[in-house]
């Protein structure tokens, strides 16, 4: 997970920037997580990472554009700032995972004594 968190934070990042959050959107997302690889992410955000990056991509591209600013292109303000939420949710949740990280489980081990 090393590093993973600091593309989130430069997300959202270029997500507190002034302009339209739909370009806000896009950026943060082309620039900072489009390369990451969801089985590089702890699995509490693994989900929600592939939920997102399908939902910034589901559109076909015209001439000339990605699909993620296909998609973006489509959408209204309230999704594009929902989507925006859920990157700066993700966020959070790997900063308290650095902060705490996951503990072993400890399992349960038959001694053989009754």
């Amino acid at each position: 997970m090393s590093g993973n968190w600091e593309n989130f934070f430069y997300a959202a990042q270029a997500l507190s920037l002034a302009g339209p959050i739909k370009i806000r959107l896009i950026n943060a997302y082309a620039s900072h997580l489009a390369m990451l690889k969801p089985e590089d992410l702890p699995r509490e955000v693994r989900d929600e990472f592939m939920e997102l990056s399908a939902s910034l991509s589901a559109v076909r591209p015209l001439r000339g554009e990605t699909a993620v600013q296909a998609t973006v292109r489509k959408m209204s303000d309230n999704e594009a700032a929902t989507h925006a939420k859920c990157i700066v949710e993700v966020l959070g949740t790997l900063v308290r995972l650095q902060l705490h990280p996951r503990q072993p489980l400890l399992r349960a081990v038959n001694s053989g004594e009754d």
